[in-house]
């Protein structure tokens, strides 16, 4: 199916997305922080990103503003996942070119779905 980067500097978390989308069929990688996304994410052009927005070397924000300036990421769609629920942040995540911001905690079923929603309005 599609290929997914994810960024989130919780291992449990960052595992629990992984094996949740690898079980619906996706290739899935996985970073721990917003440098190590933009990196990969520049390398590999995946179909979709999931990212945490508190995580250390660099914010998902901040990754997010760097990977919409940068020539074949454009069109990627960003989603965040946060615990930060505020107006004010999801705000800031949309800003920052955001496809979507997730809130956690989510069950499994719920991010399927999202991810199956927005893979398919991108034609992926």
């Amino acid at each position: 199916m599609a290929r997914i980067l994810i960024a989130e500097d919780e291992p449990d978390i960052r595992e629990l997305v992984a094996f949740t989308l690898r079980f619906a069929g996706h290739e899935v990688t996985t970073t721990s922080n917003g440098e190590e996304a933009l990196l990969h994410a520049t390398q590999s052009i995946p179909d979709l990103i999931l990212m945490d927005v508190r995580m250390p070397r660099m914010t998902g924000y901040d990754a997010c503003r760097a990977m919409k300036a940068t020539p074949g990421l454009q069109h990627v769609p960003v989603v965040f996942l946060s615990a930060k629920g505020q107006d004010s942040e999801i705000q800031t995540g949309m800003d920052a070119g955001a496809e979507e911001y997730l809130l956690k905690p989510f069950a499994p079923y719920q991010l399927t779905e999202r991810v199956r929603a927005i893979l398919t309005k991108f034609g992926k």
